[in-house]
């Protein structure tokens, strides 16, 4: 890497993005507060997720440049209110991957990946000790649902709070999916929607230890859904029907097919 080339880059935007909250630059810029650009460090956040998604290495870089963005933008915020400045993000975050890497940075041994996840276990305890916080607090409450879920449960497992193995979690989405049908065949409204937050829960936790990210495996079902909504929408008009002129039987078996196609596609 061309640490030279590296310090002008960022010394460059750093002074781009204080161009613009500064005299004579964007007034929309100037306007921003951190509750605006909070929505749009979101927004970015899930479009580089969507460009790794796509596998498009210049999508990728772009949307990483546009978050990095965000990034540099909301330290400069910071600074001109006498929090802290870039150079403390920085600063800071190196601080903390040396102290939770002491396997790399210490004479910690290490014999495979479990006993580095262990290690950094330990530390993140320590350190949420020496602030009186819950272990779980940190897990940020603005996550998506199941993303969230995905982190609470596996930070919890990390001090063993956690089903043996697949088998045991397997057991407990049957029970929750039965506790479910009860209340559903009873028509209680009130604990439909509680039994269905816990059903999901306990299915975040299955794609857990099946080595999957539930907010992962719903975003490919979401993707799957719109890919074949799409393509059925060009079949029914490739055969002189728009979308709203079409039957719900019409639709069903478009879609099937599709579904066949794509079967025997694999």
């Amino acid at each position: 890497m061309d640490h030279n080339r590296l310090s002008k880059a960022i010394v460059a935007l750093v002074e781009l993005a204080t161009r613009l909250r500064g005299p004579g630059g964007c007034p929309w810029d100037a306007q921003q507060t951190d509750s605006t650009v909070r929505m749009y460090l979101l927004e970015e956040a899930y479009e580089v997720v969507e460009a790794i998604e796509e596998s498009v290495p210049a999508d990728v870089c772009q949307e990483l440049g546009d978050l990095l963005f965000q990034i540099v933008f909301l330290a400069l915020l910071a600074q001109e209110k006498g929090e802290f400045d870039l150079v403390d993000v920085v600063e800071l975050v190196t601080e903390k991957m040396i102290r939770r890497h002491p396997h790399v940075f210490g004479d910690t041994m290490v014999e495979n990946v479990r006993e580095v996840m262990a290690n950094w276990t330990r530390i993140k305890i320590a350190e949420k000790k020496s602030t009186e916080e819950s272990f779980l607090k940190s897990v940020p409450t603005d996550l998506p649902a199941l993303l969230r879920a995905h982190r609470l449960s596996e930070r919890a497992a990390k001090i063993n709070f956690d089903w043996q193995n697949k088998d045991d979690i397997w057991g407990k989405v049957e029970e929750e999916f039965k506790e479910l049908e009860e209340v559903v065949r009873e028509r209680d409204d009130n604990r439909v929607s509680e039994e269905l937050g816990d059903l999901l829960f306990s299915l975040v936790n299955l794609s857990r230890h099946w080595g999957q990210n539930a907010e992962h495996v719903l975003r490919l079902a979401n993707q799957k859904f719109l890919r074949r909504f799409e393509k059925m929408e060009g079949v029914l008009k490739d055969s002189g029907l728009r979308l709203e002129e079409a039957t719900a039987e019409q639709m069903d078996q478009v879609w099937e097919k599709i579904k066949t196609a794509e079967a025997v596609q694999k």
